[in-house]
């Protein structure tokens, strides 16, 4: 499929363009929308379909841990589970990343001594994303130079609340410059919009088509740092919008969703979802991740219980 965003040059060549463009997509329909991830979320599965979700499931985690109690022996802890999460079962997929703040990237990149684990970091002044644009670009740059394969950057908000919809796509712009190396490869970018901060359903889909355009490998709802995170709903909309960009475009663009994903059942619903909307080109951990931390001990917990017919006890997962 050819790829090209040359349908949508003069989108960006202005502020009132752009804003013209995004007021001009359609409405969302939040009772249609809601419902249908209702009614996606009843789906039942069979035995061995769970047991291919779940290991689905744990190959699509951006194993989490973003305090600021963290510290190197916690975050190669981390790094460890990812690798190897379940040491009593050598057939447990890793995760598909670590992500940790910009300063831990190097202690991960030791921990994780070349396994196929990502490291993601979160830069930009995350979770407000409150800073000048050279503390952000120099945020991002340090975390790149550190080791980090893939960068999740937070947007400015108050920007995009207040109508600067250019200056939110231009700061996306800036953070990709910002995430090739000196070798002239490039960390793959997550940008999240905090979507339980931009009030309206409407201005998801706006947020969503500022990051396509801007260059995000990676749409993401949230930084699990505020009430309302990931929903069945908000990412629905999102995979909507990657479904519908691919469709103009060529172009595939990963979705993830993060915070208050906790439970088995929860990550099957999204993985429904996922199957539904946009379809099976994105059910792999290079188009869909769940940002989280204990989602992963439920996960191990449900597989054992389909291993042998019985849940362990408290002791069977680490405490994260």
């Amino acid at each position: 499929m050819p790829t090209t965003l040359t349908a949508f040059a003069d989108v960006t060549t202005s502020d009132s363009a752009l804003r013209r463009f995004l007021h001009g997509l359609p409405g969302v329909d939040a009772v249609g929308l809601e419902a249908r991830a209702a009614s996606l979320g009843t789906r039942s599965i069979k035995t061995t379909a769970k047991a291919y979700a779940i290991d689905l499931a744990i190959s699509m985690i951006d194993l989490t841990t973003l305090e600021g109690a963290d510290t190197p022996g916690k975050v190669r802890a981390l790094s460890a589970k990812a690798v190897n999460p379940d040491p009593t079962d050598r057939t447990t997929p890793m995760t598909a990343a670590v992500c940790v703040y910009p300063d831990m990237v190097a202690t991960a990149k030791a921990a994780l001594n070349g396994a196929d684990v990502k490291i993601a970091s979160v830069a930009t002044a995350f979770p407000a994303g409150r800073a000048a644009l050279p503390v952000k670009l120099a945020d991002t740059r340090d975390a790149v130079a550190a080791g980090a394969d893939e960068i999740d950057m937070v947007i400015d908000r108050g920007a995009f609340l207040a109508g600067r919809y250019l200056e939110t796509y231009e700061l996306i712009k800036a953070v990709k410059e910002a995430c090739v190396r000196e070798d002239g490869s490039v960390a793959r970018l997550k940008v999240i919009f905090e979507t339980g901060e931009l009030s309206t359903y409407d201005n998801i889909r706006r947020a969503s088509w500022i990051g396509m355009l801007a260059g995000a490998d990676f749409i993401k709802t949230s930084t699990g740092k505020v009430g309302v995170n990931a929903t069945p709903a908000n990412t629905l909309l999102m995979l909507e919008a990657v479904r519908d960009f691919r469709a103009q475009t060529g172009i595939q663009i990963g979705v993830k969703p993060a915070g208050g994903i906790r439970t088995t059942k929860d990550a099957i619903k999204f993985l429904v979802l996922v199957n539904e909307t946009a379809g099976e080109d994105w059910l792999s951990n290079h188009w869909f991740r769940f940002g989280a931390s204990s989602l992963l001990n439920d996960l191990l917990m449900q597989r054992q219980k389909l291993s042998t017919g019985r849940y362990s006890g408290p002791d069977y997962v680490t405490v994260d």
